[in-house]
């Protein structure tokens, strides 16, 4: 078979695989969203004393709204990355050609105008998403002074931690010869190793204020329950989440002797005691029954397996030709086999979705099985129904799509599994 007929092949694949991926995501919505419609009217048995069906009502709306608002969000992703990959990627990098002096800048300028295109067509998604749906279901605390200072950290922050990763990675890609997929993958692992024990002290503080517990009952509370676990933490803080919405939440940060337990004020503010020493049980759980570490080295195999793939495809010229640039890309530009090759592998990969979420839902079973076990079962439960009640999580979603898309288990099977242990 010529170059140009296995071009054209993978070319015709990719966009077939990046179309079915679309119409996977599209009938699951619809199928979503058809359900939680059905099931408006009627609060589901076990919650019928709970949940009051105003508040049912307003989850299922609230659903339905994110549903719609994903369709066109979803429509706008398959265009754009239709167009990098069919022309959009080779246009830019010609454009780049002034950019640079050096071909490592150049990639590195590449890069960067990807990302800036790519945020600049996500604003409007985020903005709409924050001052429209979020603000007319009560969620909504962000001000837009806050929203664009929030935008312009996180730019800020990508360009001095990802883009000198990005120019170390394509250094190794030109100099570091036949192995340079092991040795970036090596700076990569350590890069992410080096955000977990930065984050909690130097990158979260830019965007929340963290305060120490206040001494009580809470804090008496949770201790106690850390020195049951034997769990060594690095201070408990309490995070203004009120500060940019209502939705609640807590959660471990950090690694190694940097772990922090973070609680959301507006957690603390609708449980009581006993619930969040459950809620905060089934955090633990995670650390007890090794998720963390589990997570880590499958991501890591994951990023491993990925970095040698990228190395093979940098030697196959239909690679390249098939999305418009020079066969020989990969060895004069491996930057922009990066590039590329992060744009194909997900239409690729789609169907890997649900099994990544099955293996997350396993871990929660496990992480609320722990937390009966060394809190209060029904307190668990008493806490998961009031954060589904005041997120407006939807108590019925579709079975295949909770089964595709959901790293939670739904909240009736979550609860009545916990209420069987």
């Amino acid at each position: 078979m010529s170059a140009a007929v296995t071009a054209n092949a993978f070319s015709c694949i990719v966009a077939a695989a990046l179309v079915l991926h679309y119409v996977v995501e599209q009938w699951l919505l619809r199928r979503q969203l058809r359900h939680v419609e059905a099931s408006r009217a009627t609060v589901p048995a076990p919650f019928t004393s709970k949940i009051p069906l105003s508040d049912h009502q307003r989850a299922a709306d609230y659903t339905m709204v994110r549903g719609r608002f994903a369709r066109v969000e979803d429509f706008v992703g398959l265009v754009v990355t239709a167009l990098f990959l069919w022309g959009g990627l080779a246009l830019l990098w010609r454009a780049t050609d002034a950019l640079a002096a050096t071909p490592i800048a150049r990639e590195v300028a590449l890069l960067a105008c990807f990302g800036a295109i790519s945020s600049l067509i996500s604003i409007p998604f985020n903005y709409y998403s924050t001052f429209h749906i979020e603000e007319r279901f009560g969620f909504n605390k962000t001000t837009r002074a806050t929203f664009w200072l929030d935008l312009a950290k996180g730019s800020a922050l990508a360009v001095a931690l990802l883009l000198p990763l990005a120019a170390l990675v394509f250094w190794l890609m030109r100099s570091a010869g036949s192995l340079w997929w092991l040795y970036a993958w090596i700076a990569f692992a350590a890069f992410q190793m080096l955000m977990l024990l930065i984050y909690p002290s130097l990158i979260a503080p830019l965007f929340n204020k963290f305060e120490p517990l206040a001494q009580g009952e809470v804090r008496d509370a949770i201790e106690a329950l850390l020195a049951r676990a034997g769990f060594a933490s690095n201070g408990l803080f309490v995070m203004d989440g009120s500060r940019r919405s209502a939705h609640g939440n807590a959660y471990f940060t950090g690694f190694g002797r940097s772990k922090r337990i973070v609680f959301f004020d507006t957690l603390l503010a609708r449980l009581d005691t006993g619930e969040i020493v459950a809620v905060l049980a089934h955090e633990l759980g995670h650390f007890r029954r090794r998720h963390i570490a589990k997570r880590l080295a499958l991501m890591a195999l994951a990023s491993l397996s990925l970095f040698a793939l990228l190395a093979w495809t940098l030697t196959q010229p239909w690679f390249f030709t098939a999305f418009g640039f020079a066969g020989d890309t990969g060895r004069s530009a491996p930057g922009v086999a990066l590039l590329l090759f992060a744009l194909v592998l997900p239409p690729l990969l789609f169907w890997m979705t649900p099994l990544g979420a099955a293996y997350s839902r396993k871990h929660e079973f496990e992480a609320d099985r722990y937390a009966a076990e060394v809190a209060n079962r029904d307190q668990l439960v008493s806490a998961l129904t009031k954060l589904y009640r005041d997120n407006a999580s939807t108590l019925t979603p579709d079975r295949l799509y909770s089964a595709y898309h959901h790293s939670h288990p739904p909240a009736m099977i979550r609860i009545r599994a916990l209420e069987a242990h």
